[in-house]
């Protein structure tokens, strides 16, 4: 017999680094946010309130400002000097320099710091071809509009990039949304003066009304237009000379930056850089989890429709096959279950079908379990006690003592329907068939958590059962209620205890040893669930590592043949995918939601998520209307998305970690309150039946 788990610590160190990633992550995507998508008011120029000064209003493009003095210039006679605002761009500031190569001519780019950062190599072709840089802060953001904070940020941030790419600061400074000295007026003069005090000179533009033999600073955006423009001004025969700025005005438009200052900018540059990549590759992630999700759901409702249309022939155990009446044994392995032993057993007594043997194996209890069981005193019951060695220990020991060549398998927390067993083992009136999952049902729903199971059993499980079943697929007969053959059993050497969620790793085995696994939606079992985050976190837990471990044990079954390979490739790919993958990529797809809600599209991010929440909740008012559950169920499933699924995604990543680092756990169990039964009245109706 193998060795069991040993229970160890669960490793830590994984929810530290997750702490750390997560911020780090938040943070460089809502700063590449707040980089490149307007958010605020802070893009949009509010009308003046005062008019600029006389001297501004009245004097050339090109203004200096020495506390209350003020000094404008204009470019000589003949003199143009080009300007060129935003980028730089990669498509278009590539086309501009080329022009601008062609014709001889120099020019002033004001450049965005966000675009700096993004495109350093546009950024060292400018300055390696002799033209000039300017800034024109760092997202180009109204800086009359901008709080102290956001205009230093704007200053500060575009002076590293600058450094970092050009290699200099620049002293020469376009206000976003000027054009005109006149527009240089309300906040805007105020914040030209708070620019001023850091070293800046503003320029602005002349009139497009001045002619170019007067000289001018003519303003282009990077664009298809103002390229045709810029060409039809290159070729103006009133103009001498196409430069700089600073070359007209004979002024020196930079300051060195410093070593420190050349790091900084490199970080920014390289934090611009991850954030993009993320971005873009989080799109994609995003788009691509969102079409399987709606695919699953889609598929879900397809096979769910087809399981309920097949022809009564189409499926093994059908009307036409003779019906099962041979005895039956039932293994309810059970520790510490003095809450609802009784319960259980006592349903399973009421069984419509009368030949049993129940076989209560007390692994080790502590309580009263044992003396629970012996205490109702019925022949069919037998009672094994042994040591606590698990759950699959005692499903061995309990196989070991059964009577009968059909053995169902149970939970000492579930209670069943009378017809329950009986309809269970139908479909084992086909000798290719050498398991059944039964329907467990949620008992104890009348908390918001335990609801949400309730969902979750209906919709996440039993849905799923019906698709496994068309698609001859079944990941697992679950622990509360599963039919098996006997000889099924035996040739895979019983019930292994190689990973904690033994109904799994059991159910593997069986495709793989060639039998066939149904499920009947009509043998129907009530089951207690945790009733607390803590419980349902072990619980889950358990379940996720035993999943995950039986994956990579019958990971050889997708290159099997027959039977065993279309369960490899369907149901293994299936738990990889939507149980594995994808929860492990959830921290990261709810970072990047709420940063497409801010700073992307919302009202597209927005549509997309109740879209999306629309079709979970179609096909779960199909589950529900298949299952013959009550409708209004559904108001808890909107809040399941806040809570819930966090934490199950949460036990995906303790789950690899705990199997990357070779950490073993026990098997957890839950403290049972014997409400199983709270659904159809409790213990106390099973006993009239066991006396009828």
């Amino acid at each position: 017999m193998k060795a069991r788990h040993k229970q160890s610590r669960d490793p830590r160190g994984h929810w530290l680094l997750l702490l750390l990633v997560l911020p780090v992550v938040a943070a460089v995507l809502f700063f590449q946010g707040w980089t490149s998508h307007e958010v605020d008011a802070a893009k949009t120029r509010s009308p003046c309130t005062s008019p600029a000064p006389d001297a501004v209003a009245r004097g050339g493009p090109v203004v200096g400002i020495n506390g209350n003095r003020v000094q404008t210039a204009s470019m000589p006679a003949r003199t143009v000097a080009l300007t060129f605002d935003g980028g730089p761009n990669p498509v278009w500031t590539p086309r501009f320099l080329d022009l601008l190569r062609q014709h001889r001519a120099r020019a002033t780019f004001f450049l965005f710091g966000t675009e700096a950062a993004r495109y350093p190599e546009l950024v060292r072709r400018i300055r390696a071809e002799g033209h000039e840089i300017g800034s024109n802060t760092y997202t180009g953001a109204v800086l009359g509009e901008s709080s102290p904070t956001r205009f230093s940020a704007e200053l500060d941030l575009t002076e590293s990039a600058l450094g970092s790419t050009a290699g200099q600061h620049p002293k020469l400074l376009r206000l976003p949304r000027t054009t005109t000295p006149d527009t240089l007026c309300g906040r805007e003069w105020q914040a030209a003066q708070q620019a001023a005090t850091r070293g800046y000179v503003l320029v602005a533009a002349d009139a497009e009304s001045r002619k170019a033999r007067l000289g001018l600073v003519r303003q282009f955006s990077q664009t298809s237009l103002a390229f045709g423009e810029t060409k039809k001004l290159l070729n103006n025969r009133n103009v001498d000379r196409f430069t700089t700025v600073s070359d007209g005005m004979r002024l020196d438009p930079y300051e060195p930056a410093s070593t420190a200052e050349r790091w900084q900018g490199t970080f920014l540059v390289w934090v611009t850089k991850l954030g993009d990549a993320f971005s873009n590759a989080m799109t994609w992630v995003l788009g691509i989890a969102g079409t399987l999700g709606l695919l699953r759901l889609a598929l879900l409702a397809h096979f769910a429709r087809t399981h309920v249309r097949r022809l009564e022939n189409s499926r093994p155990g059908a009307a036409w096959m003779p019906e099962v009446t041979e005895p039956v044994t039932v293994l309810v392995p059970a520790y510490n279950e003095e809450a609802g032993i009784e319960s259980t057993v006592l349903s399973l007594l009421g069984s419509t079908h009368e030949q049993l043997q129940i076989i209560v194996i007390d692994d080790g209890s502590t309580d009263r379990t044992a003396d629970i069981a012996e205490g109702i005193g019925d022949p069919r019951v037998q009672v094994i006690r042994k040591l606590n060695e698990g759950k699959a220990a005692a499903l061995n020991t309990g196989l070991a003592h059964a009577q009968y060549d059909i053995v169902v398998m149970v939970d000492a927390d579930t209670v069943f329907e009378p017809d329950a067993i009986r309809r269970l083992i139908q479909p084992l009136a086909h000798p290719a068939v050498g398991a059944v999952s039964g329907n467990a049902k949620v008992g104890n729903r009348r908390r918001l958590l335990a609801k949400w199971q309730h969902l979750e059993y209906c919709f996440g499980f039993n849905l799923d059962r019906r698709m496994f079943e068309v698609l001859e697929c079944m990941t697992t007969v679950p622990g509360a209620i599963g039919a098996y053959r006997r000889d099924a059993l035996v040739s895979v050497g019983g019930v292994s205890e190689d990973t904690l969620a033994e109904d799994t790793d059991l159910t593997m085995a069986l495709w793989r040893a060639g039998w066939r696994v149904l499920y009947e939606e009509s043998a129907v079992a009530w089951t207690e669930v945790p009733t607390s985050l803590g419980q349902l976190w072990r619980q889950r837990y358990r379940w996720c590592y035993g999943t995950i471990q039986a994956m990579w044990k019958h990971r050889g079954a997708v290159l099997d043949k027959g039977v065993s390979g279309r369960f490899g490739r369907r149901g293994l790919t299936y738990i990889a995918l939507f149980q594995v993958a994808l929860p492990l990529l959830a921290p990261v797809i709810d970072v990047f939601a709420l940063y497409a809600v801010l700073f992307l599209d919302s009202w597209l991010a927005g549509a997309v998520w109740f879209s999306f929440l629309g079709a979970q909740l179609l096909c779960a008012y199909y589950a529900l209307k298949l299952d013959g559950e009550k409708i209004r169920a559904l108001w808890s499933m909107p809040f399941q998305l806040f809570v819930y699924r966090q934490l199950t995604y949460l036990v995906v990543i303790q789950s690899m970690v705990a199997l990357l680092f070779g950490s073993r756990l026990k098997w957890h169990r839950m403290r049972r309150s014997g409400s199983a039964a709270e659904q159809i009245g409790g213990a106390d109706s099973y006993k009239s039946l066991t006396t009828r």
